[in-house]
């Protein structure tokens, strides 16, 4: 009985501990957001081949639009290594928003509408044993996709 219970003293503490190792590393890596910025921390499942995978970053926010026109915010996704860790980290510089200059007519509704940071798309590394960490000002959001390439090549004719 005594055995027991000491095996699952044991399984219970190694659990608990590696179970909090994955975050407690990242969390020492990465710092926590400066003021007037938001950190998103995205941590990706284990894949059977990573390397034919990307991930799609998408940085903006839902704002009231006209319906017409196309709108956007300047800026851009900027990836730098945090230092000392040498892992990747995202971090968003995001303008004012610009819109396309079309006539509305006067009875068009607006339309709520999910606007993003000019410059995409933003495609990093596909890498399950580290968190994708992305910095944006706060009321920005980041969204992302998966993308994967397609198993069979095609030649390329020549001319």
């Amino acid at each position: 009985m005594k055995m027991v219970c000491v095996t699952w003293i044991i399984v219970l503490l190694a659990t608990t501990v590696f179970a909090g190792d994955r975050e407690s590393g990242w969390e020492k890596a990465y710092p926590a957001a400066e003021k007037g910025m938001t950190r998103y921390v995205l941590h990706l499942p284990d894949q059977d081949d990573e390397g034919a995978m990307k991930v799609e970053l998408i940085v903006g926010k839902t704002v009231e639009t006209d319906g017409v026109n196309h709108y956007f915010f300047g800026g851009s996704i900027q990836e730098k290594t945090v230092e000392g860790w040498g892992y990747p980290r995202y971090n968003v510089k995001a303008g004012e928003l610009a819109s396309t200059m079309m006539g509305v007519p006067p009875d068009q509704p607006k339309v709520n509408k999910f606007v993003t940071v000019a410059g995409g798309p933003h495609l990093v590394r596909y890498n399950s044993r580290l968190p994708i960490v992305v910095y944006a000002p706060e009321g920005f959001e980041v969204r992302y996709r998966f993308w994967k390439a397609d198993m069979e090549t095609k030649p390329v004719p020549t001319e």
